[in-house]
């Protein structure tokens, strides 16, 4: 099967492209390059910018492949251009979507497929919705072979996932942690999450490939565990070697002082999010997710751990975060509450 990923080096991706060598795919990634180190052994690379129409058109010509997938879509206006670029050359096109873009806050649970989509809060997640209702109107009128997965948070060895965090330098919650500074938790850390390790969704997703029951259909892949953020966050620390001294901020108070923080907070992890994964079960017959999240986690902090290089904080956040636990215990203690 010959297989084409654009991008293919990011926290998901490179926990799907070697699973896809392992399996026997003739795999080609598209991407600029600048991650050799996250090239799988067996597959090919072709460099070109992957945001720029021409330089793929120019990488591709000539070339098809029975299944394409573009990692790197974010708007209507880059899923046209792959529009134009492959229809026809392909058996397959899966579009990356977000399970964020999930009605929120829920209206009832597990969520499943056929729960609504809408955000109010996060612009990212109302362009997946546009791309989803873009590719769904093609299928119609055109038939073109699509199919559409929806990630919740996943994460692999580059990754420390959590709630409000740098995403850029996830290192920084474990260097808050063990310099003994607050965490901050959103809401009361009593909410439900759910976490999926990058090598548990690659074994879902290369299910889907050339799989003619996937097509036309959507799908989300992601762990039946489901965990607390105080869990969460304990789960980084036992990792770490530090008990978390865990501060709870409201999500809106969060969002007040970091604006950046409204999307991703009061647009997805304010709200639980606990999946029905029966579809992905029944079109992969076997499929389960295995890695717990205390095991996943640890496996992140060990790969950080054996390089410094890897181990940078970003210092804008931790000024903030402590900007925002000064503010709300502030806060409390003007009320007559102690912080």
């Amino acid at each position: 099967m010959k297989v084409l990923f654009i991008g293919g080096t990011g926290i998901i991706s490179s926990g799907v492209s070697p699973l896809a060598v392992e399996k026997g795919m003739d795999l080609t990634l598209l991407n600029r390059g600048t991650r050799p180190e996250l090239l799988p052994p067996g597959a090919r690379h072709i460099a070109a910018d992957a945001r720029d129409a021409r330089s793929i058109r120019d990488a591709l010509r000539g070339l098809s492949f029975d299944v394409v997938v573009d990692w790197l879509v974010f708007t209507p206006q880059q899923l046209e251009s792959d529009l134009e670029l492959l229809r026809g050359r392909t058996s397959q096109y899966i579009f990356i979507s977000s399970a964020s873009a999930y009605q929120k806050p829920p209206t009832h649970f597990p969520i499943t497929e056929s729960t609504p989509l809408a955000n109010p809060w996060f612009q990212y997640s109302r362009d997946k919705i546009a791309c989803e209702d873009r590719l769904l109107k093609e299928f119609r009128d055109t038939q073109f072979p699509m199919t559409i997965v929806r990630p919740s948070f996943t994460y692999g060895l580059t990754m420390i996932p959590a709630g409000y965090q740098s995403w850029e330098h996830p290192w920084t919650t474990v260097d808050r942690m063990r310099r003994g500074k607050k965490i901050i938790v959103h809401g009361d850390g009593t909410s439900l999450w759910t976490m999926t390790h990058a090598t548990d969704f690659a074994r879902g997703f290369i299910g889907l490939f050339g799989n003619p029951h996937a097509i036309g259909q959507t799908v989300h892949i992601t762990s039946d565990e489901v965990l607390t953020w105080d869990q969460v966050y304990g789960a980084i620390g036992k990792a770490a070697g530090v008990e978390p001294r865990i501060v709870h901020v409201p999500s809106d108070f969060i969002s007040e002082i970091d604006p950046e923080a409204r999307g991703p907070l009061l647009g997805d992890k304010a709200h639980c999010a606990v999946f029905d994964n029966s579809k992905i079960k029944s079109l992969v017959p076997g499929f389960s997710a295995v890695t717990p999240f205390s095991e996943g986690v640890r496996r992140s902090v060990e790969w950080f751990e054996r390089d410094p290089r890897r181990q940078t904080v970003d210092e804008g956040f931790d000024a903030r975060s402590d900007q925002i636990i000064q503010a709300y215990e502030s806060a409390l203690g003007s009320a007559g509450r102690p912080p």
